[in-house]
């Protein structure tokens, strides 16, 4: 893993007591972990195998992108999109499928570890690529080859940052951007990496923290992923969006899309899709076109039955009181060393 990667970084495998401990808490990671540097990006090792595809990826000028740190709310604002410029009158007949498959994860190839459990029967992701990408094989990147052959206007989700992405990407597509407060995205990334198989998280929840503030979790460094984005909010083809003001008011945020995206949707429209993407009519679709959480290879049953499946709560300010004081105060002196200081604040932050 000497030479550099297509985007510059260098992938250094984790090895030794780092590795030992990362396994212990996340066996799901089995096949190893990478550090990228610059940066200190950190990453499932099959992250090498699709980073060159995915800094090279053939973009038009009528995709968007919808980009986020894990659990800020991205699957949401998939669907908002999607819908908005897919299926404005709710009657589009890819609209079935589930999210991803319509709206691809484009770099979720990395995370698989086993292929299996990916083209199983009971992947709803998998109808959508045999059903797009006939004769291809998914070994060559299942999400990465839907992400391509999806019809237009693609809507492309991705977790990677900015400094991961062709620099040309805000030059040639629109990219929407989803920042949340730190304190729902640990709540929310714990249950997530607890629920699937490909994390798998086995530690506490205090753990957990100490992990997220020491930038060791996958797709680490949040404050630097927010911040590269922060720093190109002014740009035209960006929309920086907040998860809070999202559920503050859903129409007035999509009154801000419908212009950003120049879908020119009523009011009347918008309405209709915010109640057709609220948290509980997307979840008993997905409920519906992927079947039994609890019975799905990559989910852990365990913790669907006690705590929740992928769609859980979807709430802001889901944090309070499951943090202890020492945890409180951990986060807090975090996101005012690592966020605060480069101008940006988060409304249910404290």
């Amino acid at each position: 893993m000497s030479k550099p990667l297509a985007s510059g970084h260098k992938a250094v495998p984790f090895e030794g007591e780092e590795l030992a401990k990362q396994l212990r808490d996340f066996p799901g990671y089995r096949l190893g972990i990478v550090r990228l540097t610059p940066g200190d990006w950190m990453f499932p090792i099959d992250y090498v195998k699709f980073a060159d595809k995915i800094y090279n990826f053939k973009y038009r000028p009528s995709d968007v992108m919808v980009m986020t740190y894990p659990k800020c709310g991205t699957t949401w604002m998939q669907e908002l999109v999607w819908t908005m410029r897919n299926n404005p009158d709710l009657n589009h007949p890819m609209a079935v499928l589930p999210v991803m498959a319509r709206s691809p994860f484009q770099e979720m190839d990395m995370l698989v570890g086993d292929l299996a459990e990916v083209t199983s029967d009971n992947n709803p992701f998998y109808e959508g690529f045999r059903l797009l990408c006939p004769g291809k094989d998914p070994a060559d990147g299942l999400m990465l080859q839907l992400s391509e052959a999806i019809p237009d206007p693609r809507t492309i989700k991705s977790h990677l940052p900015f400094s991961l992405h062709n620099p040309a990407l805000l030059d040639t597509v629109k990219v929407i951007y989803v920042a949340r407060n730190p304190k729902d995205v640990i709540i929310s990334y714990h249950h997530h990496s607890r629920l699937i198989n490909m994390h798998g998280f086995q530690g506490e929840f205090k753990d957990f923290v100490k992990y997220f503030v020491d930038d060791d979790l996958v797709y680490s460094p949040y404050w630097l992923h927010v911040k590269e984005a922060w720093e190109k909010r002014h740009h035209p083809n960006l929309h920086f969006v907040f998860f809070e003001d999202l559920k503050a008011d859903v129409i007035g945020e999509l009154k801000k899309l419908n212009a950003f995206l120049d879908t020119k949707l009523t009011d009347a429209q918008l309405s209709d899709i915010a109640k057709y993407a609220s948290f509980t009519e997307m979840k008993k679709r997905e409920a519906a076109a992927g079947g039994n959480e609890a019975e799905m290879e990559f989910f852990n049953s365990e913790v669907v039955k006690k705590d929740g499946g992928f769609f859980r709560k979807g709430e802001s300010g889901d944090w309070k009181g499951k943090f202890t004081p020492e945890l409180e105060a951990m986060v807090d002196k975090w996101t005012a060393e690592k966020m605060t200081s480069f101008g940006i604040t988060f409304k249910y932050a404290v």
